[in-house]
């Protein structure tokens, strides 16, 4: 029932021409290939986006994400202020209150999970992509309207809507309500971005929906560009900088902003020189307590950065630092590790996972046009998330 199903809805998309959509991170041009495969009933294909409406079926009637439902509330006082726990601070059992916490890098305190936010945001994100994606490829608007709904929930309804800061984000008990390193939790942002410019040639999604949407990001680039916390992150040396720049760009990409993004990559191009060294290494990352998984997360911004540069006609994937380092030279130095084919010289107190870098070799291969880095994706092993497949392959 469910291939007869998806058979109707293809069959009835294929009468409509495939415009590219206007997504940012998510390969346009990438999405009208694999729906030109899945009209040509490649078998392939159909599995994966079969899958994908699985998990999207699955979504339709769950509850909507909100920052208001939180048990806590903000130091402002008022819950549509995002709220989270820095993860690596642990209360001190030597002190009688255990104030102030203490830092135990690259081991996460499971008390931050009473503060919800970060959580939801990140579902928010998986959720609203899953969805716009299975719209796009079935044309079925019940997902678009369900996408369309979890966001005005999130950021438009008057009860629900988040406001446009992260003061208090990363706070520590005893120290701060909130840092600038909070800034990495709002990348869900530009995933939310992507989904919100799919489900914009849906009936369910508006044009005042999208004119709303930019507005608020608007505002939250503006409170990036303008704060203390975001000061404080966007001059910060390791992969936080990096995540700030994928964000600010991305954020001021989809909003129009195109000279603001064009200043942020020209800037970005000096923290990369900072920050990669002519073997491939990430020296920053190298020196906290799980280097292998931070190199991964730090080479993963950088070619989201890379990806958005495209967007401005600047080419990143061959641009050369001024050690010469590539971020090419990143994905080779840090693939034989990431296999798990040499072993790891520098620490890693928590199990690294190999899929994490999946996603980085398949753009490699298309990318730098090279089959190695795809024999090498092929290699590893477990369930592969159709969503990346989708997206990626």
């Amino acid at each position: 029932m469910r291939i007869l199903t998806l058979l109707i809805a293809v069959f009835i998309l294929s009468n409509v021409s495939a415009q590219t959509p206007n997504t940012l991170l998510i390969d346009g041009d990438h999405l009208v290939q694999v729906k030109k495969k899945l009209q040509q009933k490649d078998s392939d294909t159909w599995l994966l986006v079969d899958a994908l409406t699985r998990k999207a079926d699955a979504l339709l009637n769950s509850k909507p994400f909100s920052v208001v439902d939180k048990a806590v509330t903000p130091p402002s006082g008022n819950k549509h202020d995002y709220m989270s726990q820095a993860p690596y601070f642990w209360y001190d059992s030597s002190k009688p209150n255990g104030l102030p916490y203490i830092r135990r890098d690259g081991q996460h305190n499971p008390e931050i999970k009473k503060i919800t936010d970060h959580t939801y945001f990140d579902n928010l994100e998986n959720a609203t992509k899953t969805l716009s994606l299975a719209w796009y490829f079935t044309g079925e608007e019940k997902y678009a309207e369900k996408a369309s709904a979890l966001l005005r929930y999130w950021f438009f309804d008057e009860a629900t809507r988040m406001n446009p800061n992260l003061d208090y984000a990363q706070g520590i008990p005893g120290i701060t309500n909130g840092r600038g390193i909070g800034i990495i939790e709002s990348r869900s942002l530009t995933g939310i971005a992507d989904a919100a410019a799919l489900l914009s040639n849906s009936k369910a999604w508006t044009d005042a929906d999208t004119r709303k949407l930019k507005d608020w990001y608007k505002q939250y680039l503006r409170w990036m560009l303008t704060s203390k916390n975001g000061d404080e992150e966007h001059r910060w040396p390791n992969n936080h900088g990096t995540w700030f720049y994928v964000q600010a760009i991305d954020f001021a990409l989809y909003i129009g902003y195109r000279g603001t993004a064009r200043e942020l990559l020209d800037e970005s191009k000096k923290r990369l020189d900072s920050q990669l060294t002519k073997e491939g290494k990430f020296p920053l990352e190298l020196e906290r307590t799980n280097g292998l998984g931070y190199s991964t997360f730090v080479t993963s911004a950088w070619f989201q950065v890379a990806t958005l540069a495209k967007k401005l006609d600047v080419d990143l994937w061959h641009y050369k630092t001024k050690s010469e380092g590539t971020l090419q030279t990143a994905v080779d130095w840090l693939m034989p590790y990431a296999l798990k084919e040499k072993k790891w010289p520098f620490q890693q107190i928590s199990p690294y996972n190999s899929a994490d870098y999946y996603p980085v070799l398949l753009q490699a291969a298309k990318i730098y046009h090279n089959e190695r880095y795809l024999t090498n994706a092929n290699k590893i092993k477990g369930d592969k998330d159709s969503l990346v497949e989708l997206l990626y392959r």
